[in-house]
């Protein structure tokens, strides 16, 4: 059942001082839009999540521009024009329940028995839209935001054949170099309204789940040996979550270690605004990291492992620091102070803001439905996908443009 909304018009992302996205014209036509998200939390979520707010931001930021987007999603979002119920309220209610997996599969294909409603559809329900990509007689593009390399992600990633899929990193896609990639689009959010720290914390922040791959029990080490206390804003949900908490979190507790449980945003824009760093110390191939980039638009530096996106995101020495050990993170918490704030936020803000990632899929949707006599062939998976030449590098290209013009910005100044 479809409940429609009315659109707004988004926040001005940067202010005149600093506004450096080039002005876009007025797309060429209006699309029909399905966006496909698993039903797990409402969009936009309430507290800690992922994809689900890049969702958000990607609905509202395509209707503010006249798209008409449907949303196949829980039933209490609001976020796009419409939405579809997958289910009639989100799945997470203070507990994960049930298998994720799932819930995916249910909205990938309540979106494929409406598939012809729309003019291009974009699942974000990872390899469970590998049936929407097969067969519905529209375009449909995929973003992946999981890893990509474990057993089983890894060959379903390869049965999508040449149905065209976006990274949200390069690392993301690395394993997959035969993959139909069109674009490689890190995420954007509404970063302008973050608060700004101007001056280095007395304390250092961890925000993210209760899981091994988070890095909160290296995070406890680094700040214990620093003298710097520790607070960690992070969700424990499921079992091993659960686990975590009360076996490496909760014996730490006292002694400058601060365990917030899960906050919202109310809460956790000023925690990270409020830091001395940003701990991401997990020792796995993170596909993206949002809490990365909400804490450089606060102008707090990330300490983060050189591993996945991270290293694409942090320019070591400049945004924050990128280490190989603890040894390496214990040196960085004693340098970072001395890095500029300021100019942390301008190039996160100037990066990933919500308008470049809306203008960059804006650019592949309108490439595949004007290639849809192609995308409409075939069996499915193999039909063959014209590779528009303007839509490859899409993001590498406007943020090595961006790099460039603040660094003309500062010659100039």
């Amino acid at each position: 059942m479809s409940s429609p909304r009315s659109a707004y018009a988004p926040e001005r992302l940067l202010d005149d001082a600093t506004q450096i996205v080039e002005p876009r014209p007025e797309p060429p036509r209006t699309l029909r839009i399905a966006l496909v998200a698993p039903p797990l939390l409402p969009i936009p979520p309430q507290r800690y999540a992922g994809t689900e707010r890049v969702v958000a931001a990607l609905a509202d930021g395509l209707v503010a521009r006249g798209h008409h987007v449907t949303l196949f999603a829980s039933g209490d979002s609001t976020a796009g024009s419409e939405t579809v119920a997958v289910i009639p309220k989100a799945a997470w209610h203070g507990r994960s329940t049930g298998d994720s997996a799932i819930f995916g599969m249910l909205a990938a294909m309540a979106a494929l028995d409406q598939a012809d409603r729309f003019d291009v559809v974009h699942s974000h329900v990872d390899v469970m839209s590998l049936p929407l990509a097969r067969q519905a007689r529209v375009p449909v593009l995929t973003t992946f935001h999981a890893r990509l390399d474990l057993p089983g992600l890894y060959e379903a990633v390869l049965a999508f054949g040449r149905a065209p899929l976006v990274a949200i990193s390069e690392s993301q896609r690395r394993w997959h170099p035969t993959a139909n990639w069109v674009a490689t689009i890190p995420h954007g959010l509404p970063l302008r309204s973050m608060p700004f720290g101007a001056e280095p914390g007395s304390y250092l922040a961890v925000v993210g789940r209760a899981t091994p791959e988070k890095g909160i029990a290296e995070a406890i080490e680094v700040a214990t040996a620093s003298s710097f206390p520790l607070r960690i804003a992070a969700k424990a949900l499921n079992a091993s979550e659960r686990t975590y908490l009360d076996t490496h979190i909760r014996p730490a507790l006292g002694a400058g270690v601060q365990y917030l449980g899960e906050v919202g945003p109310d809460e956790r824009d000023p925690l990270l605004a409020g830091a001395r760093a940003t701990l991401m110390l997990g020792a796995w191939p993170e596909p993206f990291g949002l809490v990365a980039i909400e804490s450089l638009a606060t102008g707090t530096p990330v300490i983060a492992r050189r591993a996945g996106a991270l290293a694409e995101i942090i320019e070591h020495g400049v945004d924050g620091f990128l280490v190989d050990d603890l040894s390496e993170a214990k040196l960085a918490v004693s340098l970072v102070g001395d890095l500029d704030r300021a100019r942390i936020r301008e190039r996160a803000i100037a990066r990933f803001n919500v308008d470049r990632m809306v203008s960059a899929y804006e650019r592949v949707y309108l490439a595949l439905v004007d290639g849809r006599d192609e995308l409409a062939g075939g069996d499915g998976g193999d039909r063959a996908v014209r590779r528009p030449s303007s839509v490859p590098s899409v993001v590498s290209v406007q943020v090595a443009a961006t790099n460039d013009e603040l660094a003309g910005r500062r010659a100039s100044a």
